[in-house]
């Protein structure tokens, strides 16, 4: 039951949707509602503000303005710092609470600081919902005696047991209070100017909730055998659609548990990162694991770099990913997982060159995930066996074994048959020449070599 005489404010930040919003939910309870969200100063003009990412922020604010305005309350949009846009609009309405979700980085704990302070001399509340943008919150899960587990498999053990509550049904009726305007959504170009990808996905709870049931439908049942198939892409696709939360974890969870295991072994890893980003906020910069690595640097070390960027290291499955990144803004994960490891070990480049490249091209350019992830792929994070190799070969062998997958991402090789594909280099020369394709940037072993030993272990 309401108390329509409270008013309650809902800070949107990474949970874009009316399905299963705790935060929501709970502000829905206790009367009337202001759904708010701030374009904040700090990320419009920070080093993590991209064009892909604004334009699917922009379309999902607007699938969400539209999704709340069914429901009786327009998305007031406020711009400016996000402690201060809060407390003058919570001071105009005479809010006696702020919901929010709760997040794991160190801006959004300086965020949270920020706001109690400022809403404290207002007597209004701040209620941080920790379950909104995790299946298990950071915290949660931990060994005896630490704050969290470092270690995947165990971790996946206990959260595979941790109790889940039911997914929340969006309210049916918020009442906005009188006199409040909504404000103007923001263009694309306000929020970040440049150009997007060609192909990315279109934003929004909408269009996320569209493509996830149809992959359970259609594709979920066989993920566990095909889900590292680079040309068949059995993958969801959802995590831009997690990453600004326009869909629930735990929602999305919830509804693949008995079809798709392996799936939801998936989504553990992201509950898995928060919580050792929450237990180490530096490691965005910092390594986890030091291995005390002297990267290369230099002329040769940039122009291999700008090789790997550019999707022209005359390795077909590295560039492969690496154009799909570009022109989608978003890559398979075996495709990161590749191309991390090339980066970081054959080219022996510093995963923090490949996170910030990621962060400027991907949609789902999640600070938990995508810094864990490449320092596993480095070595330097949560992998036990820091001097893993992949091998360029046997992952194209195994994973795009006819050739369909570079083909699709890599036109110049699109006339070449078969898994020839893979090693152009061995072509005819006549028929290399007519390619316009680059020779190979470094020999595979070479460079596998040169990593291990720099790591002090042959």
């Amino acid at each position: 039951m309401t108390d329509s005489a409270r008013t309650s404010i809902v800070l949107f930040t990474r949970d874009l949707r009316v399905h299963d919003n705790p935060a929501l939910n709970a502000a829905a309870r206790e009367g009337a509602v202001v759904p708010l969200f701030v374009l904040d100063p700090k990320i419009l003009n920070g080093s993590f503000n991209r064009p892909n990412r604004a334009r699917f922020l922009l379309e999902s604010l607007t699938d969400l303005a539209a999704a709340l305005e069914k429901r009786g309350a327009g998305l007031v949009i406020r711009r400016g710092p996000v402690a201060e846009e809060v407390a003058k609009l919570a001071k105009a309405v005479k809010a006696s609470s702020v919901h929010m979700a709760g997040d794991v980085s160190a801006f959004s704990h300086r965020r949270e600081d920020a706001l109690r302070e400022a809403l404290d001399p207002l007597d209004c509340e701040l209620h941080v919902h920790d379950d909104s943008l995790f299946v298990v919150p950071p915290g949660q899960v931990t060994a005896t005696g630490k704050t969290h587990m470092s270690v995947f498999s165990p971790y996946h053990r206990k959260w595979e047991k941790e109790h889940r509550r039911a997914p929340l049904s969006p309210p049916r009726k918020l009442s906005l209070p009188s006199g409040v305007k909504t404000g103007k959504l923001p263009t694309a170009g306000e929020i970040s100017k440049g150009k997007t990808a060609p192909h990315m996905s279109e934003g929004g709870e909408t269009a996320g909730r569209k493509l996830f049931s149809k992959w359970l439908e259609q594709r979920a049942e066989g993920y566990a055998d095909d889900h590292d198939d680079l040309a068949g892409d059995r993958t969801s696709r959802i995590s831009p659609y997690l990453h600004f939360g326009c869909l629930s974890p735990l929602e999305v969870v919830t509804k693949a548990w008995d079809i798709a295991p392996a799936f939801t072994r998936q989504m553990a890893w992201r509950d898995f990162h928060a919580q050792v980003l929450a237990a180490n906020p530096r490691s965005t910069r910092d390594d986890l694991r030091p291995r005390h690595d002297r990267w290369r640097t230099g002329k040769d070390a940039e122009r291999e770099f700008k090789a790997w960027q550019e999707g022209r290291t005359g390795w077909p499955l590295v560039d492969a990913c690496m154009r799909q990144l570009v022109d989608e803004g978003w890559m398979h994960n075996r495709g990161r997982l590749v191309v991390g490891h090339f980066l970081c070990k054959t080219l022996y480049l510093d995963w923090r060159w490949g996170a910030q490249f990621f962060v400027d091209h991907l949609i789902d350019g999640d600070t938990a995930n995508n810094t864990m992830n490449w320092q596993w792929v480095a070595g330097t994070g949560t992998d036990s066996r820091f001097n893993r190799i992949l091998s360029v070969s046997s992952q194209a062998e195994r994973y795009d074994s006819n050739g369909d997958y570079v083909r699709r991402y890599v036109p110049e090789l699109a006339d070449v048959d078969g898994p020839k594909v893979h090693a152009p280099w061995k072509l005819p020369p006549d028929v290399r020449k007519k390619l316009d394709y680059p020779e190979p940037i470094v020999d595979v072993r070479e460079g596998n070599e040169r990593f291990l030993a720099a790591r002090g272990k042959r």
